[in-house]
């Protein structure tokens, strides 16, 4: 018997309402990100003929209602088929974005410079999401703009269920998606660089993926197809990596693959799953390889898969990732969008959402989770983001820090002023020196409690909010007549945190 799942099932008992532990041991660093998908306007923008001025409303939003929701991070898809939602690009504007591909923003604007501002104003890392293979979407040619890449080089890519797709097997397109990466991280301040699970297509019953060729040319030493299509992913992971070390070393890299790498039944290293197809077999994605290398940062299995599943069984395969993330971060892919919509029964069961973040949480080697996507989370299936609002979510989060990339704390605020008016409590602090590193506050943190006691640092709960520019916080949920302590401490980029102000009293007022 599968123990993780009869634990799971022992859970549902004792957890019989989606509120069950809901204000106990909340983690105070835990990555809480949503997946804001473009390709085919899934998530953003909701249509793809709105005005810019339309477009940016909708992006607040969103951002608005996921920070309600307990998230400290978005992971947005900024090139989905060989086109761009940036200005600064190579390739031709999206047609999610303008309704034409190649047709700029009117009135101009540079959505990726706008969203990476946004988020950070919202106190949100920004992932950049690149497909990097995906080439068309459809099959209408008459859909791709004269200067797309498929027109103008038709020799760099293969078809597959009628649409195009980079060719894995030629060093020229491994050093180009390379350069399209590079344009965005040199170019935009955003925080990672972030790949899903298309590497290789997913199979096509009656259809064959023609690159005989580029094997006979390019695949010496290898005596397996197979290999070798794996070998030329790898050998994007790695450039990708060392690329992003040599340009901004500060700029995470992570990828999210299908969520089984291997079943033990292929592997006597895989997982206790019975999938039908696997990362590493048929997406020829070797997913765990890439984490045992070093070559990225975190990884976010794709564990779309219920606590009920007789054939992938969440908890079986949580675990087994637990055991294969090499130090690395490991953030759970959450399968939001099959909450009551699933042929899987076990997904209409209102506290399976819940059930999931809790077991999550009994590993330390979870440093959170990605939620596919932020329009699942926002219709609120089953209470799904009542849930996160009230419970699981209960209190903010701090982003996990990385500390094979940088481990050392920036210096700390000092000089904390606490002013009281009718509109709130204002708090103001000195920019602290630059770390020993040379690195300089890129966030505030700032903590509250009542009465006489200091805020603990080591309390989520004590987390009243960040300030991710500018020197200054007001405190608008001060009740009246209370009185409150206040500390400050600064945050890096990759979220090392100083050491905090001294404390400061404050007293809402009347209003």
């Amino acid at each position: 018997m599968n123990f993780p799942r009869y634990l799971f099932l022992l859970l549902s008992l004792l957890c019989g309402h989606q509120h069950c532990f809901s204000q106990t041991n909340l983690p105070k660093r835990e990555l809480r990100a949503v997946w804001i998908a473009t390709v085919a306007n899934i998530d953003w923008p909701s249509r793809k003929d709105l005005s810019p001025v339309v477009q940016q409303e909708e992006y607040r939003y969103i951002l608005a209602e996921q920070k309600k929701n307990g998230m400290n991070a978005v992971v947005v898809q900024v090139r989905p088929a060989a086109d761009a939602f940036y200005r600064k690009s190579r390739e031709p504007w999206s047609v999610w974005l303008t309704g034409k591909q190649g047709q700029a923003p009117n009135p101009p604007y540079d959505p990726l410079e706008f969203m990476v501002d946004e988020s950070h104003r919202h106190g949100m890392e920004f992932h950049a999401w690149f497909n990097p293979y995906r080439a068309t979407f459809d099959t209408v040619a008459g859909n791709i703009a004269p200067g797309h890449l498929t027109r103008t080089r038709p020799e760099l890519f293969l078809t597959y269920g009628g649409k195009k797709l980079f060719n894995p097997g030629l060093p020229e397109v491994r050093a180009y998606i390379t350069q399209v990466i590079l344009d965005v991280v040199r170019g935009y301040d955003v925080d990672a660089v972030h790949f899903d699970d298309y590497f290789y297509p997913y199979a096509i019953a009656g259809d064959t993926l023609r690159d005989d060729d580029d094997f006979r040319m390019y695949g010496a030493g290898f005596t397996s197809k197979n290999d070798w299509r794996r070998h030329n992913v790898n050998l994007l992971i790695q450039m990708v990596s060392d690329s992003l070390k040599a340009a901004k070393p500060w700029v995470k890299f992570g990828i999210s693959p299908f969520g089984v790498w291997r079943n033990r039944a292929e592997d006597p290293a895989g997982s206790d799953t019975r999938a039908g197809q696997t990362s590493y077999t048929h997406l020829y994605a070797d997913s765990r390889g890439w984490l045992e290398r070093g070559w990225i940062d975190y990884i976010v299995p794709q564990i779309y898969f219920s606590t009920g599943h007789k054939l992938v069984n969440y908890a079986s395969l949580l675990g087994w990732w637990t055991k294969n993330s090499f130090g690395r971060h490991l953030y759970v892919g959450q399968g939001t969008y099959k909450v009551a919509r699933d042929r899987d029964s076990t997904w209409f069961d209102p506290t399976q959402t819940g059930i999931q973040i809790r077991l999550n949480r009994t590993y330390p080697q979870v440093h959170g989770s990605m939620y596919f996507s932020s329009k699942s989370v926002m219709r609120n299936p089953l209470s799904v983001q009542d849930s996160l609002r009230s419970s699981l979510y209960a209190a903010p989060a701090l982003v996990p820090v990385m500390t094979w990339k940088d481990s050392i704390p920036p210096a700390a605020p000092t000089g904390l002023k606490v002013r009281s008016d009718r509109s709130g409590i204002w708090l103001s602090w000195k920019t602290p020196p630059p770390a020993a590193d040379g690195d300089t506050a890129r966030y505030y943190v700032i903590y509250r409690s009542e009465g006489k006691s200091k805020p603990d640092l080591n309390n989520p709960r004590h987390i009243l909010g960040t300030q991710w520019m500018g020197n200054e916080f007001k405190d608008e949920s001060a009740g009246r007549g209370t009185r409150y302590q206040y500390l400050v401490t600064a945050a890096d980029r990759l979220h090392n945190e100083s050491g905090p102000t001294d404390p400061e009293r404050g007293k809402g007022k009347k209003r």
